[in-house]
């Protein structure tokens, strides 16, 4: 079976029996014709004549040639899938990308604001709000104080009802990703900004919790855009964003407990190597206090 044929057989299974999207078999046809171009160019035109060491060389060369850890991975999979339905189909005796690795992508490490500067955020609406937006102040005092209480997720904190919320015990409960609920403690300053805007809040539609002053349950749009007017009126230094304040508040916590595996289940994380790119974060304060504080961090400057 001639490569180009094997192809558009395999792209033909995806539209018809797996039905991917236009999308999706767009880049599977960018990704397998990138494929047909290196193996035409090395004389091998024949699908079962791919080899293991020369796709390797290839997923080498693309990688010189500037393309990402990403794109790399995801090209790697194009070509897997494509080896696993040929084997399937008797065109291969062995798929020559099962053992191939594409390399990793570089995790980023999340922003975050320091300890202070995320005080001085969630209690900005008490401070920059103008004499005309008390209530809105307040409700949005509320939603800064809860973000950096307790670690919510956006989708989260929209989501919330009253119902949701134990005011008496301070602890909220979140259905998150996965459709799984889990009990949070909520702070003081959390807990006092809640029982402030319940105070003043409208009467809401299906017991919102963060509503227009109508009563009208807040979108995660209009989450992000409060979240990013008290950044403006506060002149921060950076954008600020709802996971920004998710980050910090894992970050700050996993700083003072050094409990990786609480934090996880705060933070709601399925799996706790998600959670471990904290631990980078956490080492870099330790970095800073040790060149800061240790004798011998420096060199020296006689």
């Amino acid at each position: 079976m001639e490569l180009d044929a094997a192809i558009d057989q395999f792209l033909q299974h995806l539209r018809a029996v797996k039905q991917l999207s236009p999308h999706t078999l767009d880049a599977y046809r960018r990704d397998l014709t990138k494929l047909q171009q290196l193996a035409a160019a090395e004389g091998v035109v024949v699908i079962d004549e791919l080899r293991e060491m020369p796709l390797r060389g290839w997923l080498a060369q693309l990688h010189r040639g500037g393309l990402g850890a990403k794109s790399l991975q995801r090209w790697l999979s194009a070509v897997r899938s494509l080896g696993a339905f040929a084997l399937r189909e008797g065109w291969l005796k062995a798929n020559p990308a099962a053992g191939i690795r594409a390399p990793k992508a570089e995790k980023k490490l999340p922003k975050l604001l320091d300890a202070d500067a995320a005080g001085e955020f969630v209690e900005s609406p008490g401070t920059t709000a103008s004499s005309g937006d008390e209530r809105l102040a307040v409700r949005d005092r509320a939603i800064l104080e809860l973000f950096y209480s307790s670690g919510l997720r956006l989708s989260e904190l929209s989501a919330l009802n009253w119902a949701d919320l134990d005011l008496r015990a301070a602890e909220v409960r979140v259905t998150g990703k996965g459709n799984k609920s889990r009990q949070l403690p909520v702070g003081s300053q959390a807990l006092q900004a809640l029982q402030d805007w319940r105070r003043q809040a409208p009467a809401a539609e299906a017991d919102a919790v963060f509503t227009t002053m109508k009563g009208k349950r807040l979108s995660n749009r209009a989450i992000q855009a409060r979240v990013a007017h008290w950044a403006r009126a506060g002149n921060a230094e950076q954008r600020v964003h709802p996971h920004m304040l998710r980050h910090s508040f894992a970050s700050h916590l996993l700083e003072s407990s050094g409990d990786l595996r609480a934090v996880q289940e705060l933070l709601g994380h399925a799996d706790i190597s998600t959670t471990q790119i904290y631990t980078h974060l956490d080492f870099q304060h330790l970095a800073k206090v040790y060149d800061s504080a240790h004798p011998r961090a420096k060199g020296d400057k006689s």
